[in-house]
């Protein structure tokens, strides 16, 4: 039976055979430039805007890519001709491209060259399924967004211990919930590794700061779809009593698209469950990509 294939540092090997060396600066100070991405019905969803933020990424860090970016467009759809026959019908992959520096002995030297990956799993569909119905519960701890000047909104890298911890403490309090961190004055950011936006008939859809959040592709392409369905969008600084007061609020990443909340600190987010914005957005979604993504998710729920 055909296996999975990985690509890492210029040469295809099966995935099961996919490592980092121990002195990689990735693995030993968490400098890892990465991207998450997905397809629908096989066919990966903006690859473009993900090589724009991965190469903006990579010059904040001084890091040239091993590829060009027409080699590594193309890798990417290799691995995807390859992988995706490799699952069950009917499901899809979640395709990761992550670059490192390479070993310490090179970290601090100008304009490196770094390490490079690009492997696939199936999209873990049990991890979200149920929220489309169910709603994700929020909870706002005091682990705090790490701030501006520590490094820029757009550098997407896996140095994430703040996401972490702030996921820890929610969960003392609702093994279910998921963190929502503010910043130093105390707005709103962003969940941990998803982009929010909240609903008020008064308002519409409201977003914190773009210049202030990672530019999610996700978001981005929430931001299309209300303008297409002539829902107003705004970006202004939020407070946790924004969100508190809102009709609905929505998480948007990469597997699951969008998900709605149920909770805000262990009180009900309007009525409770998802709302008829969501609903509007979620179905328009799978209108652009041709897919009925939450039955899909509940489809392969269990499939490991």
């Amino acid at each position: 039976m055909a296996q999975p294939i990985a690509y890492w540092e210029g040469k295809w090997k099966p995935h099961s055979e996919l490592t980092i060396p121990l002195n990689d600066t990735g693995f030993v100070l968490g400098t890892t430039i990465a991207e998450q991405l997905r397809t629908f019905n096989g066919k990966i969803f903006r690859l473009e805007q993900h090589l724009d933020r991965l190469w903006q990424s990579l010059s904040i860090v001084d890091v040239q890519s091993p590829e060009s970016r027409e080699s590594l467009t193309d890798v990417v759809h290799q691995i995807i001709e390859h992988n995706h026959p490799l699952l069950p019908s009917g499901a899809d992959l979640g395709v990761t491209i992550f670059v490192t520096p390479g070993p310490m002995e090179q970290a601090y030297k100008p304009h490196k060259t770094g390490r490079l990956a690009v492997h696939t799993q199936m999209v873990a569909f049990n991890t979200f399924a149920h929220l489309y119905e169910d709603g994700q519960a929020l909870y706002v701890p005091e682990t705090r967004q790490v701030p501006v000047d520590c490094w820029p909104r757009e550098l997407k890298v896996r140095s994430r211990v703040h996401y972490y911890l702030a996921d820890l403490e929610a969960k003392k309090q609702d093994p279910a919930s998921r963190a929502v961190l503010l910043d130093q004055a105390g707005y709103v950011m962003e969940a941990t590794t998803a982009n929010i936006a909240k609903y008020h008939p008064d308002t519409g859809l409201e977003l914190p700061p773009a210049e202030l959040v990672l530019p999610g592709i996700s978001i981005a392409t929430l931001c299309e779809l209300a303008d297409q369905l002539a829902i107003p969008v705004t970006h202004r600084q939020l407070t946790p009593e924004d969100f508190r007061t809102a009709d609905e609020i929505l998480l948007t990443s990469t597997s699951p698209c969008i998900v709605p909340c149920n909770q805000w600190n262990g009180k009900p987010v309007s009525v409770g469950k998802p709302g008829p914005i969501y609903k509007r957005l979620i179905a328009a979604w799978e209108d652009m990509v041709g897919l009925d993504i939450r039955k899909q998710a509940i489809r392969f729920a269990n499939h490991s």
